[in-house]
């Protein structure tokens, strides 16, 4: 397996948590080994103590590289090489980590029957849309080399797979639904108490998160609001454009940015908010959705993702328009709620939590793959 950023590292948002479960989920029929950048997303230095070397996780074995040290390159390739591997999967449709695997694979640096991509959402329209020329471009050279190599796909969900058939019509896709540690139990609801609507935006500060589409709906809102802001500003020029919604805001609305949280303390942040408020672009799962959940906290979210049935079954609310004035209706809508009617709503979202809890199932995706061995031929036979 590859994935670009991985646990210590959590920067990376969903996928390093997706990428987590699956190693620690995999029966014992299974011994996954996982390369991974040796420093998390936007750090200029590495973990202490992992870079170039080996780490043992359960029974898998990780290995922390930097990209910029050659010698890391070669004891890993040889390595690498002496083993032939049952299946190379990857995190990502063209980050690095992904494109120079399957290409060492094509050119026989690299041992294995089967390739698995699992594209994270990159298939989606809304991130297609950015940085669209530089992407259609890629495809189409890379499309040609991941046929020539009889690629799958692991999609989370029917919606995701649509887009990568879209993308790939030739393509095989296996759907298998993300899976995170997630509490078995909401958490618990709080009284009700006065004061101003507080949402929450929780996500990576990237054009593709949308916040500010949330910052424009807020400047046309009238009632109080506050908002609080977390997640690394990894675009710089993003962030600016942030920054100048921030500074014409109308006196009603309070916004604070708190900085990065931690993975474990996001369902707390979470339930300590009236709503958690989304305008995505595109989202193949989710993850902040499933914790705002578990957090009884309600999501006001885009319908760009795979949860627009259960958020309008109870678990929030779906603003179809990326439109500013379409936002700032709802969460006019939302700060015109009686402290009693925002805990009703936190309720009903508790509620939504324990069906999609109850109702989670389903095979990690590396057994999955490892049953059907044998139901296809082996990357570059007839």
């Amino acid at each position: 397996m590859t994935s670009t950023f991985f646990e210590p590292g959590f920067r990376g948002g969903g996928p390093v948590r997706s990428v987590a479960h699956i190693l620690d989920d995999a029966s014992p029929a299974v011994a996954p080994v996982l390369v991974t950048r040796d420093r998390d997303m936007g750090a200029t230095e590495a973990y202490p103590g992992l870079s170039g070397r080996w780490v043992d996780r359960g029974r898998a074995r990780v290995f922390y590289l930097s990209r910029r040290r050659p010698r890391q390159w070669y004891a890993l390739l040889r390595e690498l090489r002496a083993t032939r591997f049952d299946l190379l999967y990857v995190n990502s449709l063209w980050a690095p980590m992904s494109l120079v695997p399957i290409l060492a694979l094509r050119l026989g640096l690299l041992r294995a029957k089967r390739v698995m991509v699992a594209p994270r959402g990159e298939c989606s329209l809304g991130a297609l849309s950015l940085k669209p020329g530089r992407k259609r471009l890629f495809v189409i050279g890379w499309r040609q080399v991941l046929r020539s190599l009889g690629v799958e796909f692991h999609a989370s969900t029917e919606r995701e797979a649509a887009d990568v058939h879209r993308m790939f019509p030739w393509a095989t896709v296996r759907i298998n639904a993300n899976q995170t540690a997630l509490p078995p139990e909401p958490v618990p609801v709080p009284e009700p108490s006065p004061g101003p609507l507080r949402l929450v935006f929780v996500g990576r500060i990237v054009a593709l998160k949308n916040l500010t589409l949330a910052l424009e709906a807020l400047a046309l809102v009238r009632r109080p609001v506050m908002l609080d802001v977390y997640g690394p500003t990894e675009d710089a020029a993003y962030w600016r454009r942030c920054q100048a919604l921030l500074a014409v805001l109308p006196s009603n609305v309070r916004v604070e940015y708190h900085g990065i949280v931690a993975p474990s303390d996001v369902v707390d942040v979470l339930a300590d908010h009236d709503a958690l408020v989304l305008p995505t672009l595109g989202e193949n799962f989710g993850h902040v959705i499933a914790e705002s959940l578990a957090a009884a906290c309600p999501v006001i979210c885009s319908d760009r993702t795979p949860w627009s049935s259960m958020l309008r079954g109870g678990g929030g609310a779906v603003v179809p328009e990326l439109l500013a004035d379409a936002w700032a209706a709802e969460i006019e809508r939302w700060a015109g709620l009686t402290s009693e009617q925002r805990r009703a709503a936190r309720l009903a979202t508790a509620e939504v939590y324990r069906r999609w809890r109850a109702g989670l199932a389903g095979e990690n995706i590396l057994d999955l793959v490892r049953e059907s061995a044998g139901q296809r031929p082996p990357v570059g036979s007839d």
